[in-house]
């Protein structure tokens, strides 16, 4: 059974920091191309991030260098680094491990906001 669990979101002031996890069971995770989506109330879910299995990087355009995806494959874990944040950055965040270039699995989400 392929679990995907996401954890550290929360409340942060405007300019602040968040560090998300997705720890990730079932999946030969070294194998997986990993992502982060985040989906705005109202709005469609959209790409975050992906990291490969050989630690390659893609960004959405947006928010190329606020945000920084990372992965430990001996902890079957990735990571989202969120600096700078912005209002418009509150969203529900979501792990996907990505196979054939689509989301084959997700996790339940975490909720960021960032308010003052």
């Amino acid at each position: 059974q392929v679990q995907l669990v996401e954890s550290g979101g929360g409340l942060v002031q405007p300019g602040g920091s968040l560090r998300l996890s997705c720890a990730a069971s079932g999946i030969i995770f070294s194998r997986y191309t990993m992502g982060w989506y985040r989906q705005a109330p109202g709005k469609q879910r959209e790409l975050v991030a992906t990291i490969t299995s050989g630690a390659n990087t893609n960004y959405a355009d947006s928010l190329k260098g606020r945000f920084t995806i990372s992965r430990d494959n001996a902890k079957n874990t990735v990571y989202l680094q969120m600096n700078s944040l912005k209002p418009e950055d509150t969203a529900v965040y979501y792990c996907s491990a990505v196979y054939y270039g689509l989301p084959a699995y997700w996790g339940q989400g975490t909720q960021v906001t960032v308010s003052s």
